[in-house]
């Protein structure tokens, strides 16, 4: 068994570890409520684009979390803090609308833009989208995704991710997209920053072996794989990745920490 007696900190994922769609994973609730009760700094990470900071916080406290808006660090969050560091850059937006609103303070165009910001639009694509996003790449923007996932898991099954779309932009316009959600290193770090800890004291729990465990073991967490959500064994199985503790779910999470 792995020895979690080190850890101060948890990072939790939300789709998949906690709930999947409107449905709480069983047990998920009382685990995270026990976990807290300990002591254990948790923050609770996601790379979901198609909700607003504050939706996403209405919806979790709606499905029975006690967590505050402040704990929860998205991938839309971290885009934000990215922008702010230039200068009043003029963005191109393909996010859902209700995430559009926290980027009201940038300057929008859809014909010149220093950066194009994907994130998920649901089924809104099509060529005519993709190939203004490659226009406006070739004449100068910078592509910047909320994430590069392949799949998620939804209450209908798996369903494709955006990630194939930004490869295809990343081909077709010879330019690499800045990922600001998991697996970036950056990403993790802004959330041990958060947390206040070393990365050899804190844990990432997830679904995802290769951006959840694969990104957090990278940036030197302890991985910790549930076998809930997107996971699927035969996929794990072919990755390289290997967790350092695989749980049925986040209900067994408790009883492997100390007291």
């Amino acid at each position: 068994m792995t020895d979690l007696s080190s850890i101060r900190g948890i990072l939790f994922d939300l789709d998949g570890v906690l709930y999947v769609g409107a449905n709480v994973i069983e047990g998920a609730i009382a685990a995270i409520n026990d976990i807290k009760q300990r002591g254990y700094r948790c923050r609770f990470i996601t790379n979901t684009s198609t909700l607003s900071s504050a939706s996403l916080h209405k919806k979790m406290t709606g499905l029975g979390f006690d967590i505050a808006e402040h704990e929860i660090i998205s991938a839309t969050r971290a885009a934000l803090i990215y922008l702010h560091q230039f200068d009043d850059p003029v963005c191109h937006l393909l996010l859902a609308d209700d995430v559009k609103q926290d980027f009201h303070l940038f300057r929008q165009s859809d014909s010149k833009a220093d950066f194009v910001i994907i994130g998920d639009i649901g089924d809104a694509w099509s060529y005519r989208l993709l190939n203004n996003v490659f226009n406006l790449l070739i004449n100068g923007a910078q592509l910047l995704a909320i994430h590069k996932n392949r799949f998620w898991q939804t209450e209908q099954g798996l369903q494709m991710d955006i990630g194939a779309f930004v490869s295809a932009l990343e081909y077709a316009a010879q330019k690499q997209a800045i990922i600001i959600g998991k697996p970036s290193a950056d990403f993790f770090q802004a959330a041990l920053t958060e947390l206040d800890l070393p990365p050899e004291q804190v844990a990432i729990i997830g679904d995802d072996i290769d951006s959840d465990i694969g990104g957090g073991q990278s940036a030197g967490l302890t991985g910790i794989l549930v076998k809930t959500g997107k996971y699927r064994k035969a996929y794990a199985d072919n990755s390289p990745v290997i967790p350092d503790l695989t749980l049925l779910s986040i209900a067994e999470l408790p009883a492997h920490l100390p007291a």
